[in-house]
């Protein structure tokens, strides 16, 4: 082989570089990417609607990295969520229950007395 024939396999043109959908998905999704726009709709100069759209797209662990974790405390989309928002609920009612229950009987029977219902020891 001449230092010519080697020069042209060096040098030879190469064809465009072909990525697949694969590794695009992955490097988005390792790196995240944010897309940001805004919709408005005006008539005659009057802004009628106005939309701000931010959309960011990563895996879970790129959006946790970022600070994003709205998912895990969303009853909508976390059983966990919706346990604990379910827990917190029951608290509360059964706060307000023993608040009501531990009122003195004039005050319970004054209640009842504004709300139309006869009081249940008087006959």
């Amino acid at each position: 082989m001449t230092d010519l024939d080697f020069r042209q396999e060096a040098y030879a043109p190469s064809g465009p570089q072909t990525t697949n959908l694969a590794d695009i998905l992955e490097r988005v999704l390792d790196k995240g990417i944010v897309i940001a726009g805004d919709i408005k709709i005006d008539l005659l100069d009057i802004e009628l609607l106005t939309i701000r759209l931010r959309l960011f797209v990563a895996s879970v662990d790129t959006a946790k990295k970022a600070g994003i974790d709205w998912w895990e405390t969303d009853p909508a989309l976390s059983s966990h969520a919706a346990r604990n928002a379910l827990q917190d609920e029951n608290r509360e009612l059964r706060a307000r229950l023993e608040a009501l229950e531990s009122r003195p009987s004039d005050a319970r029977e004054q209640q009842e007395q504004e709300s139309g219902t006869k009081p249940s020891s008087r006959r």
